[in-house]
């Protein structure tokens, strides 16, 4: 099964066990299905709560976090994140902050859905990854999408938060097919526990670096651990959060095992990062552990082009993880 056709899955399945569920956006309703079909097939299924809007993503986020607030569950897709910058005030000034201003915790079960990342030609409006913008904020988690297993579970936990998430899904995940059975391939195995996929050759105790990176770059990490571990015989455990933010720093403290050595990678451009902060909050805990400070691997400082050969200039590379992890140990 894709990612596409798994969150499709997931959702077909989460409206139909929770009549309080609503799913928002621009084209949703079938034939089309969303701009990545990812809705297809729910509004012809639940015509009541599949809605389709007009284009103002303040007030799609708006109508969602309104009916979050008064007892039923949303969820919000956004068709390109880039333009979830519109539903910014909706999202930090109202959906946020209504979870604690009211002078005892209110439930605001709402997900703000976010196809996000470049990769396909989309240009510097449809291509951006902005994590960062959305990391520190009271009342907000930031989760994104992974290729490993079903994804119900992941609405489920979510919705379960009653407080607001944005979820974020890297677009080019949409057409990889999902990893089941715990096997990424004939040298790589994985096993998910604690919020976190794990993925490595053999004993994850005895990696020489962790590699820390969000569910957009899995595979652009696979392919680094595969050639360190057969091309310099650098072995990797490889950590996929589910939540993004609050990151869990003490989990990945607790994986750490013999290796000093920590990198980060991630997709946005460089200051004030989703990465940052999980070197911070390593720092905090784990700094005598640590060979050196965290690595950190991020987009260039540059819009993202639309022709290919340009794009892969400006986004991380899987050559891009490999040195620096490589980089990393040389100190």
């Amino acid at each position: 099964m894709r990612v596409a056709e798994s969150l499709n899955e997931a959702l077909h399945g989460l409206l139909a066990d929770d009549p309080g569920v609503y799913l928002i956006g621009e084209d949703l309703l079938d034939p089309y299905g969303g701009a990545f079909k990812v809705a297809r097939g729910l509004s012809s299924r639940f015509p009541d709560r599949v809605l389709s809007t007009p284009i103002s993503e303040g007030g799609i986020v708006g109508v969602g976090g309104g009916l979050a607030l008064s007892g039923d569950k949303a969820i919000v897709e956004i068709m390109f994140s880039d333009f979830v910058t519109l539903a910014f005030d909706q999202i930090v000034n109202f959906a946020a902050k209504s979870v604690s201003m009211y002078g005892r915790r209110v439930a605001v079960p709402l997900v703000v859905r976010c196809p996000t990342g470049g990769g396909r030609g989309y240009g510097p409006t449809h291509s951006q990854s902005l994590q960062k913008h959305f990391v520190g904020i009271p009342g907000l988690s930031l989760f994104e999408v992974a290729p490993f297993d079903g994804h119900r579970d992941l609405f489920d936990t979510m919705l379960a938060l009653e407080e607001p998430c944005v979820l974020f899904e890297d677009k080019v995940l949409y057409g990889r097919r999902t990893f089941t059975g715990g096997i990424v391939d004939e040298l790589l195995r994985y096993a998910t526990a604690d919020g976190f996929t794990r993925v490595s050759f053999d004993d994850p105790e005895d990696c020489d670096c962790v590699l820390i990176v969000p569910g957009g770059l899995t595979h652009r990490a696979l392919d680094a651990v595969r050639a360190l571990l057969v091309e310099d015989e650098i072995s990797c455990l490889l950590l996929v959060p589910r939540r993004l933010y609050p990151f869990d720093a003490e989990t990945v403290a607790g994986l750490l095992g013999r290796a000093g050595t920590v990198v980060v990678a991630e997709d946005g451009t460089g200051g004030g990062t989703w990465g940052s902060e999980v070197a911070h909050r390593l720092h905090e805990i784990a700094w005598e552990r640590l060979r050196r400070p965290v690595a950190l691997v991020h987009a260039a400082d540059s819009v993202v082009p639309t022709a290919g050969h340009l794009e892969q200039e400006v986004l991380v590379q899987d050559t891009d993880i490999r040195r620096a992890v490589r980089e990393a140990l040389r100190d």
